[in-house]
């Protein structure tokens, strides 16, 4: 299963992660990049009394492979 890692940076120049619960596994990085760009424009997202995306930085799928040992 793929899941999208999506990083901005904050108002305090760190990065953050948003990791959605459900997203498409085959995003292209035009539509990310503008979904992740409206975000950052929308100005609502808050911690600690910090922006938390300001900026748009990178996205990317991570894959997890869950290997079975056994059964009951």
């Amino acid at each position: 299963m793929k899941k999208l890692i999506m990083t901005f940076k904050n108002e305090a120049g760190n990065n953050t992660q948003l990791k959605p619960r459900v997203a498409k596994e085959n995003l292209g990085a035009e539509e990310v990049r503008e979904v992740m760009d409206n975000i950052t424009e929308l100005d609502i997202f808050e911690k600690s009394g910090n922006k938390m995306y300001v900026e748009t930085k990178s996205a990317k799928y991570t894959e997890t492979i869950t290997t079975e040992l056994f059964k009951n």
